[in-house]
């Protein structure tokens, strides 16, 4: 039995444009404080799949939602001025 291999990962396996550019990584660390209190609000549900919610939890949720949210509007507040490429709206 002869095993199939895609041609695509053998072609772009070392391709030069497999690394992301300066500008993506700069849309990465403008975004860095909203994924990471995404991550402590993953966190906080994950803590609470096995057992029913103490009024700790319930809080932890609650300040962890709030600091995603609050990290959304700010990720928003600054980016409201740029463009999006494209001329999209």
């Amino acid at each position: 039995m002869s095993t199939i291999v895609t041609v695509q990962d053998a072609v772009t396996a070392f391709a030069d444009w497999i690394e992301p550019t300066d500008a993506e990584l700069d849309a990465i660390e403008q975004e860095m404080p909203v994924i990471l209190a995404d991550v402590d609000l993953l966190d906080a549900h994950i803590a609470t799949l096995d057992r029913t919610p103490t009024e700790l939890d319930t809080r932890r949720i609650r300040r962890a939602r709030r600091r995603a949210l609050n990290a959304r509007a700010a990720l928003v507040n600054r980016t409201a001025g740029t463009s999006l490429p494209g001329g999209a709206a």
